[in-house]
């Protein structure tokens, strides 16, 4: 286990997966709002470990693959070299998207010292689209998941960008607070579902759920804020519009699951600037101070 004492603040400030620009604008405008305050204030003993390089999107697409998809993964294997050195320093990562794809390179670095790592997955969709069934949306951030399963039809580049293939087994992911039940077209993935109506019932026995399938090992907990309902904190690039949780309810979720000592590094993604207020940004820090500082 790494020390609960010391979080390492990251920044990845990427759209490159993303359907447009924005997200990487996010990493600046959290710090700006004032989420390093709110962490300590929150008593969470945290410090800046800066920036990866910005990647802002483009259309780049080679034919029959996805857009920019290089730059993506050449994106994700800085993260992991990023939170390695965290680990190794013997603190837990806080990493600040950018888009969802995140998770890749943050769950390649976790498992290199933990095998056995889980991923605890709060976000309103699954991210188990594929190319073949999109192609004309070749968008790598609705598919990050699938390429941490390797899913057959998965891109051949990001499914191997780990130290592993796969990187995560369907056993060892669990979904909390999705408002889309239809991303697993073809079937693939006996994950733990936990939806958002059973997280809105009753936010800390979903998150003890989630925690009893992770089992007491390691795991890396992912936040999209789209899990959000965009009418109660309109943050995020892609809105959620009636299905998603209130910040609350969220709140709630969260400090239940990262009071858990096996939390080894979390991720928060998908947060747009460009759909955000100053108070919607410090909306967001509110809910990480609120998680960490328990």
């Amino acid at each position: 286990m790494t020390s609960p004492d010391l979080w390492a603040l990251l920044g990845v400030p990427s759209s490159a997966a993303a359907h447009s620009r924005g997200l990487e604008k996010a990493p600046a405008a959290l710090r700006a709002a004032g989420l390093l305050d709110a962490l300590r204030a929150a008593g969470v003993d945290v410090r800046d470990d800066g920036d990866l390089p910005v990647a802002t999107w483009r259309a780049h697409r080679a034919p029959g693959e996805p857009n920019d998809g290089d730059r993506v993964v050449e994106g994700l294997r800085g993260v992991r070299r990023r939170v390695e050195t965290v680990l190794a320093r013997g603190e837990r990562a806080l990493v600040l998207g950018g888009e969802c794809t995140v998770a890749l390179g943050v769950v390649d670095a976790v498992a290199e010292r933990h095998p056995d790592v889980a991923l605890v997955y709060v976000d309103g969709g699954q991210d188990l689209q594929l190319p073949p069934d999109h192609p004309d949306e070749p968008i790598l951030d609705s598919m990050g998941v699938a390429h941490l399963l390797d899913l057959p039809g998965a891109w051949e580049p990001l499914a191997a960008v780990g130290h592993r293939r796969p990187l995560l087994t369907a056993d060892r992911l669990v979904y909390l607070g999705y408002g889309d039940d239809e991303e697993d077209v073809h079937g693939l993935v006996p994950a733990v579902r936990i939806p958002a109506a059973q997280v809105l019932a009753d936010p800390e026995d979903a998150a003890r759920r989630a925690l009893a399938a992770v089992g007491g090992t390691p795991f890396v907990l992912h936040l999209d804020v789209d899990v959000l309902d965009f009418l109660t904190l309109p943050v995020a690039d892609v809105p959620t519009y009636g299905r998603g949780l209130a910040p609350a309810t969220l709140d709630r979720a969260l400090r239940t699951l990262a009071a858990d000592p096996g939390l080894v590094a979390m991720t928060c993604v998908e947060v747009n600037p460009d759909h955000a207020d100053e108070a919607g940004l410090r909306g967001v820090g509110r809910l990480l101070a609120g998680a960490l500082g328990g």
